[in-house]
C-alpha cells in the first residue's frame, strides 16, 4: 500500500461520531476509526451501531416576517406565526399555504 502512496491508520480513542442532517443526526457510540490517506486524499472509515435523532428545534420568527406574511395573505398576525412556525420560517411556503 505505501508503495500506491496509500497509508492507513486506526484512531484510537474516539468516543463518538455524530453526522448531522437537516432535521436528524445519526450517533455512533463508542466506533471504531480509521483514516486512510490515498496522495494526500483523506478517507475515514467508521464501524459501529448507529442510532437516529431526531432533531427539534425552534425557528424564531421575526415580527416583521409575520406581518409580511399576515398582510400578503390578508390573516391575523396568529395564523401568519402559526403557518410560519410550521413552514419553519419560509416566508414563501407560508405565504402560498394560506393562501391555497
Amino acid at each position: 500500500m505505501k508503495k500506491m502512496g496509500m497509508k492507513m491508520e486506526d484512531l484510537e480513542g474516539a468516543r463518538e461520531v455524530i453526522i448531522r442532517f437537516d432535521e436528524k443526526e445519526l450517533i455512533i457510540d463508542n466506533p471504531s476509526v480509521s483514516l486512510m490517506n490515498v496522495m494526500g486524499q483523506e478517507t475515514y472509515q467508521i464501524e459501529g451501531k448507529a442510532r437516529e435523532v431526531e432533531l427539534e428545534y425552534e425557528v424564531e420568527i421575526p415580527d416583521e416576517d409575520i406581518e409580511m406574511v399576515a398582510n400578503s395573505a390578508n390573516v391575523s398576525k396568529e395564523d401568519a406565526k402559526a403557518a410560519l412556525e410550521e413552514c419553519k420560517g419560509d416566508l414563501a411556503e407560508a405565504i402560498m399555504k394560506l393562501n391555497s
